[in-house]
């Protein structure tokens, strides 16, 4: 099975001991974007991420500084400090698990497309809807969607023909969907917590049962899908339950 899971806006750095490093299937591209990144100035990088004058601040320094040999290029697994990747824990996951990690699990990503683990990068902040090289240019999603539908498709069908997605639902907007589905079978698993005697779907939840079930499966190593029922949410004082779609 192959793994989906999302990138996440804030990145940092957990020290993981990984046997080799790799390189981005699109590294080149990502260069090339970071360029467009690194001529704007602090307001447009504002408005085009729609976020605050002091994160844009910080982020015209990132990219204009991208290339800097200062600038540490961090493995994918280890660069994001999103709630997904914090139950995922990398740095406590044996060579066994983080090595079936790179083989099964892919990260998207809104300047990269998509990222093996062991894949090194360097810290930014981008969204699907940024148009480039300028306002008249296409989204992330649909620059990334030619290049990556096939990448996915072809890596799950190397596979078993499996893709168990974990990623936001913003996400399948970086590839052609339908086709996806059409072509491997898709695995997607909702998560409910109970609330005042109802199931409800909270986003916090949800993504911390994301993070805990790739690191189950990164564990386990499952050979198909209903393994994934044995999964069991470790959230205190909450109750949740997982469907799979």
């Amino acid at each position: 099975m192959q793994i989906l899971i999302s990138c996440a806006k804030t990145m940092g750095y957990v020290d993981c001991t990984l046997p080799y490093t790799s390189q981005p299937a699109f590294a080149d591209r990502a260069a090339e974007t970071v360029g467009h990144l690194s001529a704007m100035s602090a307001e447009e990088l504002r408005d085009a991420l729609h976020t605050t004058s002091k994160i844009a601040a910080e982020n015209v320094l990132r990219y204009r500084h991208f290339f800097d040999e200062c600038n540490r290029s961090v493995p994918a697994i280890m660069a994001y400090n999103g709630i997904v990747f914090k139950q995922i824990s990398a740095d406590t996951l044996d060579a066994a698990s983080l090595e079936y990690a790179q083989k099964h699990l892919f990260i998207t990503s809104f300047l990269y497309g998509l990222l093996r683990p062991f894949d090194e990068i360097r810290a930014y902040r981008l969204e699907g809807n940024v148009r480039l090289p300028n306002e008249d240019g296409p989204t992330r999603f649909e620059y990334w969607q030619p290049l990556l539908t096939d990448m996915l498709i072809d890596a799950v069908k190397a596979d078993d023909g499996v893709l168990v997605n974990l990623a936001s639902s913003e996400m399948k907007r970086l590839f052609d969907w339908k086709r996806v589905c059409k072509e491997v079978k898709v695995v997607t698993p909702e998560f409910k917590v109970m609330q005042q005697g109802q199931w409800r779907t909270v986003v916090i939840y949800t993504k911390m049962c994301r993070g805990q079930m790739t690191r189950f499966m990164l564990k386990r190593q499952p050979a198909v899908p209903d393994e994934l029922n044995l999964f069991e949410a470790d959230i205190e004082g909450v109750a949740a339950v997982m469907e799979l779609k």
